[in-house]
Order: C-alpha cells, then structure tokens, then sequence
C-alpha cells in the first residue's frame, strides 16, 4: 500500500488553510472542545476498546485511559489555546539597511507536522489544537494500543472541520499499522518535521530511521535533591506530588537525592510516600535508615540499575550524597535533561544548582509536576524537548513556528 496520498494531502491542506483568520481558527478549536465534551460517552466507549486490549498493569495503562474529567481537561486546554495570542505573523525583527532595503524577519509555520505517539489519546486533541492554531498541518501517528480511541478523536476534529468548509486532511490520522510509521519516517518532501511521543525506546526508534528531521520529546528521568539546607516540610509535599500525582507522565519523579546530613529525616519526609505505596529502591545508607519506619514490603536495596530509570510507576529510587557536588555529579550521570529540582533555603547552593544542572526545567523548591506546556502558560504542549536546537522544554504555540525573511525594496540590485 502506498500512504503518499495521505502526504500528498497533507500538503495541499497546507496550502489550502494558509490564510484563515485567527477568528475562524479560533472558533474551529472552540467548537472541536464543545464536541469533545458532548461526545463524552462516545469516547468512552471507544476508548474502552483499546483498555481491554490493554494489561491494567502496563505503565502506559493510566496514558490511555480517558475519563469524564480528562476529556473536560482537554477541552479546556483547546479552548485555552483558542484564546492565546497567535504568534504567526510576528515581527522578530526589522532593520532599514544602507541602501534601502527594508529587511523583516516574522514568524510562520513549520508546514507540515509529524507527530508518532503511543498510548496517548488526548495527544490527538493537542496536537490538532496546537498545530491548527499555528497554521500547520497535523499528520498523525498513533500507535495500535490507541487506535479506536483516535479514529473517534479524528472523526470529531473532521465533523467540525466539515462544518466550516475547512480541508479535514489538515487533521490526517495515519492507520495504525506498522508499514504506516515507515512511510512517515521517508516522507521526505511532504512533511516537514517529525516529533516522537512516547518511550525512550519509540524515541530512539525515530531518532535512528526517521530521514524527515526530528525534534526528540525525550524521556524524563526526574531527580530532586533535598539539600543539606532544605525544609523537611517542603520536602514532604515536593516529593509526594512529584511521585504519585500521575505516575505515567514523563515530569513525574524518579530519584530523590538526599544530603547525608539530613538522612534521619528521611523517614519523615517519605512518610506520605509510603501510606500511598510507593516502592522505594534505597541505597545502602538510605535503606539502613528507612528500615523498620518505612513498610517492609515497599522497601528494597537499590541496584546500579535503578538509577537512571524512568520508572512511570509507583515506584522511586533514593541516593544518599555527601555534598550538592556530590548530587550534580549524579544528576549529571544519570539525567535525561528533562526536569530536576532542589529543595533548599541557602542562596549560593541554589544558584549553583540552577547554574550547573542541564536539565530544559530547573525548578527551586517546587514539584517538577509543572513541566507542562498548560501549566507554563502555553495552553497546551505538543511535547517536552530534551534536545537543544529549535525548542527546548514544553512545546507550545511559538516552538511550532519557524521564520522567513521578508525584503521589501524599490528597484535595488546588487553590484
């Protein structure tokens, strides 16, 4: 089977929805969120297809699962985005240069988007959103897991899309098949950028075959050090939120380091962690000290193994350091560069903390939970880069553009 059509299409909705006013697209994305949360139990039921094929003790169990809430949350990120500023057309800069020329630089669209994703329905809904309100073409790859929930998805953007006259191939789902994700990986030509959702090894999948240029939406494997001069209350509240507030997703806490200094509160500070059964992978000065305080059947020595582990489970490693060059050296060793934190009141360790670590978030004293395109002001994410070149952390409305110089003259040649 031949998918160009489905690229050949892509591009020609490119060119046919360049030029929409902000006003249509915005009312597109608000009528797409209305339609979700009216088409709650359809979606449900769809969705519930692909959860039965699904073992519930799979990590990527809780990304499939769409609930009554999580389809109001995700229309209440469209509409979100429907309500940011449109960054196309923006003017980067301008200069008038010596002989006349008048030389802009402005924002415009990627052009045709790529996007291959696992076990993650709502990325559908944010992908469409993002993409569509920055006048991209969305080509969607979903994997087999998810796929009745996203031809459900699909067919809600496409019954509004409809209603409005708009070309519905600006939204193309991919089939879910294996030859599919081949076909994207060569569509050099038709797509412009392609961007993995998912594992690590998904991730390398696409980094390694993919000819079409990639921006890697890496693995997040999470460290927040509690410093020698940290708050134990703080602390309490910090790592509880950043383990066990949706354990799946790539912000969620890893490894929790900890000053050796402070190692007798450790119980304490893990004390929440515990009630709610999270298992802890201790190193051996930890282990020693969460022993008989910590539930036995929760408690394990850690291996080398565990470090540098993204768990997205209920389960967390801890390592014992001795100074916070102690803690970037581990960080350093074992980060994807995604989000690492510090909990600590002293000015000069925070400072180097956020100096040192290379990480696309750096947080003080609060939950790496908010690495998150929504909660960063973005409306939503399209995802996390971890790499350096175009965009780096959440993914939202501006990392979705590019830039062409505008030269206006009156007659100028080159001599």
């Amino acid at each position: 089977m031949s998918y160009n059509i489905y690229f050949e299409n892509a591009v020609v909705a490119g060119y046919n929805i360049a030029g929409l006013s902000t006003d249509t697209i915005n009312e597109v994305l608000l009528h797409v969120a209305d339609l979700a949360v009216e088409q709650t139990e359809l979606l449900l039921a769809e969705n519930q297809k692909d959860l039965d094929r699904m073992d519930k003790e799979d990590p990527k169990y809780d990304r499939l699962k769409l609930t009554a809430d999580r389809i109001k949350d995700i229309a209440a990120d469209m509409r979100n985005v429907a309500h940011l500023k449109s960054p196309l057309g923006e003017l980067l800069s301008e200069t008038e240069r010596p002989n006349g020329l008048h030389i802009s630089k402005i924002r415009v669209p990627l052009g045709v988007v790529g996007v291959i994703y696992e076990a993650r329905p709502n990325v559908t809904f944010d992908v469409f959103s993002l993409c569509f309100k920055t006048g991209n073409v969305a080509v969607l790859k979903g994997g087999s897991d998810a796929d009745f929930s996203n031809r459900a998805i699909i067919g809600i953007v496409h019954q509004v899309l409809q209603k409005f006259n708009i070309d519905v191939n600006a939204a193309t789902l991919l089939p879910a098949e294996r030859a599919a994700t081949e076909a994207l990986f060569n569509a050099v030509g038709y797509v412009d950028v392609l961007i993995p959702r998912g594992s690590q090894q998904l991730i390398n999948a696409v980094r390694q075959h993919s000819k079409v240029p990639v921006i890697e939406t890496g693995a997040g494997i999470v460290h927040t050090y509690f410093d020698e001069y940290g708050d134990a209350e703080k602390a309490i509240a910090i790592i509880h939120n950043a383990k066990t507030r949706r354990v799946s997703v790539c912000n969620s806490l890893d490894c929790m380091i900890i000053n050796a200094n402070r190692l007798t509160e450790l119980p304490y500070i893990l004390s929440k962690c515990g009630d709610d059964g999270v298992e802890v992978f201790a190193d051996e000065a930890a282990y020693e000290q969460l022993t008989n305080y910590y539930p036995d059947h929760l408690l394990h020595k850690a291996t080398p193994g565990h470090f540098g582990t993204e768990f997205l489970s209920m389960k967390m490693a801890v390592k014992t350091v001795d100074s916070i060059h102690d803690a970037l050296a581990h960080i350093a060793g074992h980060s994807s560069k995604h989000s690492e934190a510090i909990i600590s009141d002293n000015l000069e360790h925070i400072e180097l903390f956020l100096n040192k670590v290379d990480a696309a978030a750096v947080y003080v004293n609060a939950s790496t939970g908010f690495t998150d395109g929504a909660q960063f002001g973005l409306g939503a994410e399209i995802g996390i880069s971890t790499q350096k070149l175009h965009a780096r952390g959440p993914m939202g409305l501006a990392e979705l553009t590019s830039y062409k110089w505008v030269v206006r003259g009156n007659g100028q040649i080159r001599s």
